[in-house]
């Protein structure tokens, strides 16, 4: 037994390459997790950890070793799979049927648990020195980056465990050549290994928080892949769908599906990611009020995106004939504003599923410059106006005319309706309030503070709107690392905390319909630009300004509808720096300009309602950054208290320019208790000397005469003897100082 523990100490380097080894080896099956089968992934976790085991707690000769491993690996995997449910073998046949079905049974996973117990037996033996080692942790570094960039998978977290696993590895590598070089000193510091261990915990400790507070700053050069791509004009690859404000699959044919520049989306079943700006046009407008051009509208949420993509199959369809009137969805009380708009598109290429208008669509009069024609379907419940060509015979129009009816909201009498006014037994309204059955309580619970203090539908839907634009910057790169829910609105709510268009809008309708609010969600174009005309030309007009807008692809915006009862659809911008364009009663003009969307957008202080979430405990892996920084402040507390003679007098080294000697050390501290007194109310006259005083203050505090006396007499010795003062002698003068403050407390 004492020989085999000997055995164990004389290996501790081995064993700790193999615990670095392993987490790196974690990091790797956190990857493949998602890939792999669970009984695989099971399989060469636990075939790691046997090898492991019996590497470190076995010191045999090393083919004993490895028989003993393969046994295990293969019992391992066995139990594993039986565990699994996998189907393995009849017990009761004869063992010489059974071996040939178990090891057909057990193919491939016994391979993969092999494989990879070769490998860390390989890693284990090859990687032996300081170089090795960060050749290793290096390459896998750079291999988890490749597939960070080029992959679905956000392995940030990987790469921390793996940098943490090197440094860790390069210490124990460093204290195993201490030992090699220095036996003598090994032999010293195994008396105090405290010592040693706290000072690699105090450096661990300011790495980890040095990288947690690194500011976040986005990389101001390409990465090579990237580069070559644009070089070679296929442009940047993008994992990540988008929707109206285009991740990906724009529709306008100016960019290539799949890139990550802004444009009119066609997939929005899974949101997210970042985008470019791409100013190039799409369409002018003419319209004599600005407005949101409304393309499709999207119904079913799945927790990633918006899942009913397929254009007829998402409502009843009708004929839409040009020259007349379309049924007209907008709410029974409410007012509307004829509104006639000519778009014309300014790309050939471009090719959408609907025409673009605001809302809401009433006729359309001509398309290409005549008034006939076919290919025009009109979904009424979500105010659709579809092109079909599915037959690939007809060409996008490149120029229309339309008339759109524009509702005039009764903001104050809307304000004021209840749930049962607006809704009552309405049953229509059931397909705009579901949510996956799987939808995250912490949304709805958040929601429900949100609106705490209000009872109207509309005002609910208001406190909702202010929330998101008031608590979230925006930005078209949110930091997708810090992403963990499955579900797109918890992750941006509560982990991400900003975005674009998509994430607002999409928040903002599935928190409407856990508070029983009917929303849709809604993608086309913000109105764009009016270009400035010259003050001659304005004036030729009678004055009118101009009224033709150009719409690019960065105008490409999602935002949500709220359905009110009779009042119908109101459209509602959650997202910062856009105001959608409404009429209201008793108002001629539509609101003020919008901020366009690639205007910096200034952070807002979160609202106090988001606080609890991130309260709502630990994130993982941030116990390793409280126990850092409790490490650390223990570390200082110590520092300060080791030290605290030192500081005691910092402030008069830093006027002299030079340390204090032990005498004027002795001086500095008379000075302090000499203040101290006057604070009791011991005061020193000018005229007297500080002998007097003290003789004064002995009469009237008899207890605290013995100590006055050894003060006056270190201070008269400091002050006037040629005798040399030591170190001791002023720090007898701080611990009697200490005992006058005992001696001069108030009597009892």
């Amino acid at each position: 037994m004492r020989s085999w523990w000997h055995l164990l100490k004389s290996s501790w380097h081995r064993s700790a390459s193999l615990l670095w080894i392993m987490i790196i080896a974690l990091q790797w099956l956190s990857y493949t997790t998602p890939i792999w089968l669970e009984e695989t992934t099971a399989s060469v976790l636990l075939a790691l950890a046997a090898v492991a085991v019996i590497e470190i707690l076995f010191p045999i000769k090393w083919f004993l070793r490895l028989l003993l491993q393969a046994v295990a690996v293969s019992l391992v995997v066995y139990r594993t799979l039986g565990q699994q449910g996998v189907y393995m073998s009849d017990p009761w046949l004869p063992l010489t049927q059974r071996l040939p079905e178990i090891a057909a049974n057990m193919s491939p996973y016994i391979w993969f648990a092999l494989g990879a117990s070769v490998l860390l037996l390989l890693s284990s033996w090859w990687v032996s020195t300081k170089s090795r080692i960060l050749m290793f942790i290096g390459t896998n570094i750079a291999a988890f980056a490749a597939l960070d960039s080029f992959t679905t998978a956000v392995l940030w977290e990987e790469v921390a465990w793996t940098v943490f696993a090197g440094m860790a590895w390069l210490v124990s590598q460093h204290l195993r050549n201490f030992q090699m070089r220095y036996p003598r000193g090994w032999s010293y510091l195994l008396h105090y290994p405290f010592k040693v261990l706290v000072n690699i915990a105090i450096i661990f400790s300011l790495v980890i928080l040095t990288g947690v507070n690194m500011p976040e700053v986005r990389p101001t050069l390409t990465d090579p892949y990237t580069a070559w791509r644009e070089w070679n004009g296929t442009g940047a690859p993008s994992f990540g769908k988008g929707a109206s404000a285009g991740t990906n699959e724009s529709g306008t044919g100016t960019t290539a599906a799949g890139s990550t520049s802004s444009g009119y989306s066609l997939d929005n079943d899974d949101l997210g990611g970042g985008f470019n700006f791409d100013y190039s046009p799409v369409m002018t407008v003419t319209s004599d009020l600005r407005t949101y051009m409304r393309g499709e509208t999207r119904t079913v949420y799945s927790g990633q995106g918006w899942s009913d993509n397929d254009t007829f199959s998402r409502g009843p369809l009708a004929e839409a004939e040009i020259g007349k009137n379309l049924p007209n969805t907008t709410g029974g009380k409410v007012q509307t504003q004829s509104l006639k708009q000519t778009v014309k598109l300014l790309n050939n290429n471009n090719s959408y599923p609907v025409l673009f208008g605001a809302y809401s669509i009433s006729s359309i009069s001509l398309i290409n410059g005549e008034d006939s024609g076919g290919g025009l379907l009109w979904r009424s419940r979500d105010s659709e106006l579809l092109w079909n060509n599915a037959d690939n015979s007809r060409a996008y129009p490149q120029s229309y005319e339309l008339t759109a009816e524009v509702p005039v909201i009764p903001v104050q009498e809307l304000s004021k309706k209840t749930y049962a006014e607006l809704y009552g037994n309405d049953k229509t309204v059931s397909e705009f309030l579901k949510l996956p059955n799987n939808f995250p309580e912490t949304v709805e619970n958040l929601a429900q503070e949100i609106t705490a203090g209000a009872q109207t539908p509309y005002e609910k839907t208001m406190l909702l709107q202010q929330y998101l634009q008031q608590t979230f910057p925006y930005t078209n790169q949110p930091d997708l690392s810090r992403s963990e829910s499955s579900d797109f609105v918890e992750s941006f709510l509560f982990e991400i905390k900003e975005g674009y268009c998509d994430y607002y809008s999409t928040a903002l309708v599935t928190m409407a319909r856990s508070l029983d609010i009917p929303a849709r969600w809604v993608k086309g174009y913000a109105p764009g630009e009016q270009a400035e005309l010259p003050d001659s030309l304005v004036s030729q007009q009678g004055g009118a300004g101009n009224n033709r807008y150009t719409i690019t692809n960065a105008d490409a915006h999602s935002w949500a509808e709220v359905y009110f009862g009779e009042y119908g659809w109101i459209p509602v911008e959650a997202t910062p720096g856009f105001n959608a364009p409404l009429l209201t009663q008793n108002e001629e003009a539509p609101e003020p300009d919008p901020v366009d969307e690639e205007e910096p957008q200034t952070e807002q202080d979160p609202a106090p309602v988001n606080k609890q979430n991130d309260e709502g405990g630990f994130r993982p892996g941030l116990w390793m950054v409280w126990g850092a920084s409790a490490i650390l402040a223990a570390w200082l507390t110590y520092l300060v208290w080791h030290h605290r003679f030192n500081l005691r007098f910092l402030m008069q080294r830093i006027r002299s320019g030079h340390p204090l000697s032990p005498d004027q050390k002795i001086i500095v501290e008379t000075e302090r208790w000499v203040r101290f007194m006057r604070r009791k109310g011991m005061m020193k006259a000018e005229h007297e000397t500080l002998r007097e005083a003290a003789s004064r203050w002995s009469s009237e505090r008899p207890e605290a005469a013995g100590t006055l006396s050894t003060l006056l007499g270190r201070f008269e010795q400091a002050k006037y003897s040629p005798e040399v003062i030591e170190d001791k002698d002023w720090r007898s003068v701080y611990t009697e100082a200490l005992r006058l403050r005992k001696n001069m407390k108030p009597r009892k």
